[in-house]
């Protein structure tokens, strides 16, 4: 068995152990592998892998996209324990579609984009509390950035540390349970709401300083312009907020942040990544992979448990 063989072997259980369940990615590798055993190479590199994607006659360039983005994932897996291993930019071939790369937000990014919001213009400090109260939310819950704005006061159970979150998407209802220091921070927002806006005009439980629910495009905009003040995106000299980390990327911080605790904790991710996709109102456990395919420090953590732990697999 050559060497990049056996690395795939070990890479495709450590997916299958974050609870993977695609096909096609296992199947692509194993051609990729045979190529670069064909082509006698010993590691992954840049060259050898756009050879491979765009060797298919009569494919869209999406495909070819997509099959550099799976070596991508490999080589990235690779390189933790072999720096010889070079992992594709992104982008290197076109392609009509893409999802973003998530952004992992530190513990002390969060911290400043909080401050950021507390330093927004606001005569009654409401609009600070708000943006404040909404990137703690994110980041605390992995909520979705709309379901956080679609909430209702009633939906925000302080009494019990519970938040409903109705018919999400594709229509899915959950429960979220909260920390004591999250439902202690939204307590305080709601006493400042409530003192602002005691008679508000909407139902929602994060507000505008004018007492309105919250609209996504201003929400995503204010929020550009928080990571322009800590330095997570350029600033310019328009009004446009430039590319960068987004919303919606505290959840996939909330997610990775989770596995990697349990990681290093010793959890039993057979049974927890389950949990983690339903409390992220997942259909499936592989959408819940998703957010931890672009984390090599995941997978290498799988990958020593597995070499670690009694035989059977990841405990």
């Amino acid at each position: 068995m050559s060497r990049l063989l056996d690395a795939l072997a070990q890479y495709l259980a450590t997916c299958r152990a974050l609870g993977t369940k695609h096909h096609y990615p296992s199947t692509a590798l194993r051609d990729f592998v045979a190529f670069a055993d064909q082509e006698g190479a010993r590691f992954v590199t840049v060259d050898l892998a756009l050879r491979w994607a765009v060797r298919s006659v009569g494919v869209k360039d999406a495909t070819r996209a997509r099959r550099l983005g799976i070596v991508r994932g490999f080589a990235a897996w690779l390189h933790v324990t072999d720096p010889r291993t070079q992992v594709p930019p992104h982008r290197l071939l076109p392609s009509g579609q893409r999802r973003p790369t998530p952004y992992i937000y530190s513990e002390r990014e969060v911290a400043d984009l909080m401050g950021a919001a507390h330093r927004l213009r606001s005569a009654t400090k409401l609009r600070c509390q708000t943006h404040a109260t909404l990137v703690g939310l994110l980041a605390a819950t992995g909520l979705r950035p709309g379901e956080a704005l679609a909430l209702d006061v009633s939906d925000v159970d302080l009494t019990s540390g519970v938040l409903s979150v109705r018919e999400s998407k594709l229509g899915k209802s959950r429960f979220v349970p909260l920390e004591p220091s999250t439902v202690a921070a939204l307590a305080d927002y709601a006493r400042h709401r409530d003192a602002v806006h005691p008679r508000r005009r909407t139902a929602a439980f994060l507000v505008t300083g004018r007492g309105d629910r919250l609209r996504p495009s201003a929400t995503r905009r204010t929020f550009a312009t928080l990571c322009q003040a800590v330095g997570l995106r350029p600033r310019t000299d328009c009004r446009r907020v430039g590319r960068g980390p987004r919303l919606t990327d505290l959840r996939h911080t909330f997610a990775t942040r989770r596995l990697v605790e349990w990681l290093r904790a010793g959890r039993d991710l057979d049974r927890l990544v389950p949990t983690l996709a339903t409390y992220l109102g997942h259909v499936g456990v592989e959408e819940t992979y998703w957010y931890v395919q672009a984390a090599p420090e995941l997978l290498q953590l799988v990958t020593e448990r597995r070499t670690t732990d009694a035989p059977g697999g990841v405990r």
